[in-house]
């Protein structure tokens, strides 16, 4: 099994940033892409910002140029950087991880390990 925990969110003024994080323990080894995914209250989840296992990335167009995805292997650690925050961005951040070997699609179906979330409220 794999475990996910999540960790950074909190509240902030538009304009400000925050750096989520993700650590991975368990059988990590099966680990070969991971990604963050968001949930509005009211609304579906939604793809965020997906790594493959080469390190290629892709982002929703919805935060490009605002947010990044990184990963550090030797800490089993995912990151999103996150900047120049909206409003619109509030939700609850998920990190996820995948079996994939490729870059997946910000599909949820695609992800069979999820963390229990991290709130991140953008006040105007």
């Amino acid at each position: 099994q794999v475990q996910l925990v999540e960790s950074g969110g909190g509240s902030v003024q538009a304009g400000g940033s925050l750096r989520l994080s993700c650590v991975a323990s368990g059988y990590t080894y099966n680990i070969k892409s991971m990604g963050w995914f968001r949930q509005a209250t009211g609304k579906e989840r939604e793809g965020v910002a997906v790594i493959g296992y080469s390190d290629a990335t892709s982002h929703a167009d919805s935060v490009k140029g605002r947010f990044t995805i990184s990963k550090d292997k030797a800490k089993n650690t995912l990151y999103l950087q996150m900047n120049s925050l909206k409003p619109e961005d509030t939700a609850m951040y998920y990190c996820a991880a995948s079996h994939l070997l490729g870059l997946p699609t910000m599909t949820p179906g695609q992800f069979g390990y999820w963390g229990q979330g991290t709130q991140v409220t953008v006040s105007s």
